[in-house]
């Protein structure tokens, strides 16, 4: 059994079934479905499976927080569904056509950065390190030396490391660009790497030199076409020339396949497409979105390097954890980038950093509120590790915006951090690296003012929600469930004794027309059952006990069907034909395995009276779930009569008797 198994078999179920998913794919931490009807989503359902951190709908996706482990839960809930075919061009456009036109947009925004996410991680985490090696003059003798000039190991090992950078921030951005938008047009994507790399090709004046591109510079890097010279400018780092491109490319790719015959369409819509997209891109469209990126980067430039700078970093701080529940945030990517390649570095990226580390510093305080209360840490703990790390998701659905005020904590700390950060011009190299290991990627002389906002970005929101935590009682909540925990610990381990003692067969009515009480306690009428489906016997006749013990033994010799991965119901069919369910608890589906601990499995063969399945009904009634167990016959119109015998009963004792 896989170790999410249980809770995907769960979580299948409770979003409607796989009749219900039109589509499914997984991001860094969340499952994203695409439901055909949303509102069968038993959310506060899912939300309370252990493996679940909270959930949320956008961009027409219905969303659960798994955490990094999100990759294993995804595998094993496509083998447990059986779903396939869930990336075609046909689901995506039905996930597209959810939502408000913004939304929209957003969603299609995430889904061309997010694949290139690791590299963009990969590079700022080599930049950092760069930094550290060639732009700090903190070492040697009179410590105003870098390591790459004390030693040539080192000014190798930084030499080295450019390859990398350069290869994921000049060249990887746009080639990447063309390749994720191509991707989600569902265009030949080789074409679109194509096309990439035309806008970085050695052949072309490199976008840094551009600035200082003299005439002599332009009559060697220059088309002559006779009637009109064309500057050969390549576009490294840029953004927005990159996603026009691509989506002119595979614009005409479409185009082409309607209008050329199917049997040259492999010749012919290729050449036409990537030579008047190639055209386009140079002539056309890389100056004007160079204008746009410019223009773009210049106004936040502006707002965040000019006079009311502080208030610009305050306000974005705050602003910046609520933009990442609506997806807006994945904008700031492209603005980040441009930035960095207009400016040499962003004052917008440690804010974003910032705001990470303030949502982790709320979620820390209320593992120390809650830190009595293990279920409660079971998702604090990692989801504040994550945020440290740069993924605020878990912490924010799984933590923060359930209890609210941490949340908004966090964005007060973030404000303050984000308002020192604006003060003191702290600059990055570059994106991708959040959290706290996101003072690598700063600027040298902005590491030390860097290193007090993340200080402030630590305490400021840790101390808040203390406080409000605090007053709020959170600590006695959690402390008032643990010692509920420790009671259910407890009463499982004295039931864990008293099934070791029990015998592993009771004596029991053992013929094909009687079926024996698989518990102790007292039968009652099925009618009375506080369960709409068992009440109106919609599933079959039977009798429903008021256990007092919580063994639960075979009613009849016969074969396991079934055991519920959760533990609270087991099938039978008997070797004279009655299939027999019995459901231990009602409503105990919710409580993910538990209470039960069992004894058999699917295809045992069984006698009248061995024991199937232990039930922790002290457990089960600290949960609030009823412990009432009904014995189902879900075949019953296949017999004439299905008789109980109301009253006290002790297992193994004839309770229902079968007429043919």
């Amino acid at each position: 059994m896989g170790k999410f198994e249980n809770d995907a078999r769960e979580m299948l179920r409770l979003v409607g079934g796989k009749e219900n998913i039109a589509a499914l794919t997984h991001c860094v931490t969340r499952m994203r479905f695409t439901l055909v009807d949303p509102s069968i989503a038993d959310v506060p359902a899912i939300e309370a499976l252990p493996s679940a951190k909270g959930s949320f709908t956008q961009a027409g996706q219905f969303q659960v927080i798994i955490g990094n482990e999100v990759a294993d839960f995804y595998d094993e809930f496509v083998a447990i569904s059986g779903i396939t075919g869930v990336s075609t061009e046909e689901a995506k456009k039905l996930a597209a056509q959810q939502g408000n036109p913004l939304q929209r947009a957003m969603g299609a925004i995430a889904e061309v950065f997010a694949p290139l996410i690791p590299a963009i991680i990969t590079g700022g985490l080599i930049l950092g390190f760069r930094n550290v090696l060639g732009d700090m003059p903190y070492f040697g003798p009179e410590g105003n030396a870098t390591l790459a000039s004390m030693s040539q190991f080192w000014s190798g090992v930084n030499h080295f490391l450019w390859l990398i950078g350069e290869a994921v921030f000049h060249l990887g951005i746009p080639v990447g660009i063309c390749w994720s938008v191509t991707r989600k047009m569902g265009g030949t994507e080789m074409l679109g790497i194509v096309m990439g790399l035309t806008l970085v090709s050695s052949q072309l004046l490199n976008a840094y030199a551009v600035a200082g591109a003299t005439e002599e510079i332009w009559a060697e890097y220059s088309w002559d076409f006779g009637f009109a010279q064309v500057h050969m400018v390549g576009y490294q780092a840029q953004v927005i020339p990159a996603i026009l491109a691509a989506i002119t490319f595979n614009y005409l790719e479409r185009f082409f396949k309607k209008i050329i015959p199917t049997i040259v369409q492999m010749i012919f819509v290729p050449f036409c497409s990537i030579l008047l997209a190639v055209m386009a891109a140079h002539f056309v469209l890389g100056p004007i979105g160079w204008a746009l990126g410019s223009a773009v980067s210049s106004v936040v430039n502006a707002g965040i390097t000019g006079s009311f700078r502080v208030i610009f970093g305050a306000i974005f701080g705050f602003l910046y954890a609520p933009l990442v529940i609506t997806g807006l945030h994945h904008m700031t990517n492209a603005i980040d980038l441009q930035l960095i390649a207009d400016f040499g570095g962003t004052m917008l990226w440690p804010m974003i950093a910032l705001s990470n580390i303030a949502q982790g510093s709320a979620v820390l305080a209320m593992c120390v509120l809650q830190k009595k209360d293990e279920n409660a840490e079971q998702v604090n703990i990692p989801a504040s590790l994550s945020c440290y790390l740069g993924v605020t998701e878990p912490a924010i659905f799984g933590v923060n915006l359930k209890f609210m005020f941490p949340f908004v904590c966090g964005m007060i700390g973030s404000a303050c951090a984000g308002f020192l950060s604006c003060l003191f011009s702290c600059t990055a190299n570059a994106i991708g690296v959040g959290g706290l290991p996101g003072i690598l990627a700063m600027q040298p002389q902005s590491m030390a003012p860097y290193a007090l906002c993340m200080l402030v970005a630590v305490v400021v929101p840790f101390a808040l929600t203390f406080v409000v935590g605090k007053r709020q009682g959170v600590d006695k909540a959690a402390a008032a469930e643990g010692a509920k925990a420790e009671a259910a610990a407890a009463a499982a381990e004295a039931a864990a004794a008293a099934a070791a003692a029990l015998p592993a067969h009771v004596n029991a009515v053992d013929n094909a027309t009687t079926l024996a009480a698989p518990m102790a306690g007292v039968a009652v009428d099925m009618a009375g059952v506080p369960d709409p489906v068992f009440a109106s016997l919609a599933m079959g006749r039977g009798v429903a006990i008021e256990p007092t013990n919580g063994a639960v033994y075979a009613p009849v010799s016969g074969t396991v069907t079934m055991l519920a991965g959760t533990g609270h119901a087991v099938g039978l069919q008997s070797d004279a034909g009655a299939e027999i369910l019995l459901h231990i608890g009602i409503d105990t589906v919710e409580l993910n395995g538990g209470p039960f601990t069992a004894r058999c499995a699917a295809g045992d063969k069984v006698k009248a009276g061995d024991i199937l399945m232990m039930a922790d009904l002290a457990a089960i009634e600290a949960a609030g779930k009823p412990t009432t167990t009904m014995m189902i016959v879900t075949n019953s119109d296949d017999f004439k009569t299905v008789e109980p015998k109301l009253g006290a009963c002790t297992a193994g004792q004839g309770i229902v008797e079968l007429g043919k």
